[in-house]
């Protein structure tokens, strides 16, 4: 049966190729990684009053990071410096990363950038961005008759 439909190995190939091309025009790269070799993960959330932005930062120091808000996008930026080593350390494994990052993600919402907020607290830096009011929307009530 498989000479008679020779094609029929080809589906999983075509969803394969779709998956991999499909976000082939999406600013995937420009958002992930900017400057240096590493980038802190971020999540991107909205609520109905707020677009939240929260990024791993461990073992940084605060006044190492900038946050930057302007024409609906967010950037956040800094520096993880690493470690003083000693004249007579040996490293036997490095797997952590240092250097300058930059992250930059266009916010879903219109926000008010007089009221965002910045909380570091356990190497999670958590920046809330109220939305402003047409943002929010406006409910309409039904009536009925």
């Amino acid at each position: 049966m498989r000479e008679l439909m020779p094609w029929t190995g080809m589906t999983g190939l075509r969803k394969e190729m779709d998956r991999l091309l499909g976000h082939f025009g999406e600013p995937r790269w420009s958002e992930a990684i900017d400057l240096g070799e590493w980038a802190p993960n971020l999540d991107l959330s909205e609520t109905k009053d707020a677009v939240m932005v929260k990024l791993e930062t461990p073992g940084m120091d605060p006044k190492d990071i900038q946050i930057e808000l302007q024409d609906g996008t967010l950037t956040v930026k800094g520096e993880k410096k690493q470690e003083k080593v000693e004249k007579d350390e040996r490293y036997h494994r490095v797997e952590r990363s240092y250097g300058a990052f930059m992250r930059t993600v266009r916010l879903p919402s219109a926000v008010d950038a007089g009221k965002v907020t910045a909380l570091f607290k356990n190497g999670l830096l958590t920046v809330t961005m109220p939305k402003t009011a047409a943002a929010r929307g406006t409910a309409i009530p039904i009536k009925a008759e």
